[in-house]
Formats: C-alpha cells, structure tokens, sequence
C-alpha cells in the first residue's frame, strides 16, 4: 500500500506538470514544425532519460516478445506528438488541454470495455459522468457549439484516442522489462520516425530560430514533462492498469488553464474552476475503493 500511495502521489505531480506543458507546448510550436519540434523534444528526452536508467541500474535490455510492443508504442507516440504541436500551432493551449486530458480517460475506458468486455463499476461510471460535465463546463459549450471544433480541436480529439490506444501498449511494458527502460528505447523509436518525417533541413530552421525562450522550453518539455512526468505515467499505467492511471489525467486541465493565464495572459474563467474541481470529484470518484483501501 506505501508503493501504491507513492505511485498515487507521483501521479497528482506528473498531472500538475503536464498542465504546465501546454502553454510550453504553445510558444515551442511557433518555431516550426510539428515533426521537427518533436524530434528534439524526443531526441533529448532520450539521453536525458539514459543517465537516469544507469544510476538507476535498470537493465536496458526488453524481452523480444515485447519489440513488436515496444514499436506500436513509439508510433502511438510519434503520431501524438505530430497531433499535440499541431493541435497547439492551430489551436489555443487552454481548450486544448482541456479537451485532450479530459477526454483521454473516457476513451481509456471504453477501449477496456470493448478489449476486455468488461463494464465500470459504478464509482468508474459516476466518475466517468463526472469527467464529461467537467469538459462540457470546462468547453462552454452552451454559450458556443464552435468552442468545440474551433480551430486546432480536430487535432486534439484525434490525439486523445491515440493516448488511449498508447496507455494500452505502455500498460505492458513491465512484462518485457524495466517501464523506465521500455520508455527510453520508444523514445528513440519516436525521434527515427520524427527525423525521417521531418527532414534535417526542416529541424536545421527551428534550430536556426531557436533562442533562450525556446531552449527554456525544449529542456523542460524533454527533460521535466517527458523524462520525468511521462515516463513515471507510463510506469503507472503498468502497475495500477491504463484505465486507473488515465484517470488521473482529469486533474491536468486546471493547471493548463492555470498556467496559460499565468504564461499566455490567458484569461480564467468560473466555468474554467467549477469544471476544473469537476475533474479533481471525477478523479477521486473513479479510484475511490483503491483509495480508501487502507481504511
């Protein structure tokens, strides 16, 4: 129970920066292409993340049973990515943090149900409920249906259900080895498919407009949101199951809006803190028996 309460609390940190990525993701996503801004972001992760496995002392070998897993992985990964900066480039980081990370765990879950054929409980379900309302307030969508297919969206949507399919493969990564492990050899998957969509001559211009302000942003989006937060998500979709994990994923959006007021002068809205703890309600609705276990 004490390792499930650290991997539990690990989460709740992992979730609060990945809001922070949004806005990151933003100001990266002006300097060029999806592809090319993914492939440093993937590149640095890597060997940021390698020194990490060798204090560690985490073999770096996966079982060959697991490489057709492993490679599923870092094309889901790729593909979300390429989604992600292009959904930023187009669209606006609040809505779209919003979006993605509240609709991420509904698909989780209903690719459960229809994988495994098994149905929520009735705290997932309530949860679930709750996860939905949480994006519909956090959305406005009463106030404008054009709040939900405004520019960009299109692109988180579609990156929600590849994270839903991605959180599949990584919740069997610990059977072919370390998850840590599994996590470096994807991203390097991602930063060889990146390179060969994206092209040298296309990364050579970011880096070429690359300045303090993007540097700042790269290390933290590779180094702190990737190598860190990812990879101990990734962990966790191992040890406690895709659709538990994915949950926790609801508590992402009021730090994106947070952060973008913060960063970006976005404005917050009340809908943005009722839709927010919304989101926080489903979170501990949906884990509620594993969270009180100990009692």
């Amino acid at each position: 129970m004490k390792k499930q309460n650290l991997i539990i609390l690990g989460l709740v940190v992992s979730m609060f920066t990945w809001g922070l990525s949004w806005p990151s993701g933003k100001i990266l996503s002006a300097y060029g292409s999806a592809s090319a801004i993914a492939f440093l972001r993937f590149i640095i992760t890597f060997f940021g993340l390698l020194p990490l496995l060798l204090i560690l002392k985490q073999p770096l070998n996966l079982k060959k049973e697991g490489y057709l897993t492993l490679i599923s992985a870092g094309v889901c990964m790729s593909v979300y990515s390429f989604l992600f900066f292009n959904g930023l480039k187009y669209g606006k980081p609040g809505a779209g943090g919003v979006m993605v990370t509240t609709l991420n765990p509904v698909f989780s879950y209903f690719l459960g149900i229809i994988l495994h054929r098994k149905w929520p409980t009735t705290n997932q379900a309530v949860g679930l409920v709750l996860g939905i309302i949480a994006g519909v307030v956090l959305l406005n969508i009463w106030d404008s249906s054009s709040n939900l297919f405004s520019p960009g969206n299109t692109f988180f949507i579609f990156a929600s259900i590849t994270w839903a399919i991605l959180s599949k493969f990584t919740s069997n990564s610990g059977k072919y080895g370390s998850s840590i492990s599994f996590s470096l050899w994807m991203y390097l998957i991602c930063s060889i498919l990146l390179v060969s969509y994206a092209g040298i001559t296309e990364i050579n211009l970011v880096l070429h407009k690359s300045d303090a302000v993007f540097w700042l942003n790269m290390l933290f989006s590779a180094i702190i949101t990737t190598s860190f937060a990812t990879s101990f998500y990734f962990y966790s979709t191992s040890e406690l199951g895709a659709e538990v994990a994915s949950s926790f994923i609801f508590l992402v959006p009021i730090s994106a809006a947070l952060s973008s007021m913060f960063f970006l002068n976005e404005s917050i809205a009340w809908n943005t803190i009722i839709g927010g703890s919304l989101g926080a309600i489903a979170v501990y609705t949906i884990n509620k028996k594993l969270l009180t276990s100990e009692k």
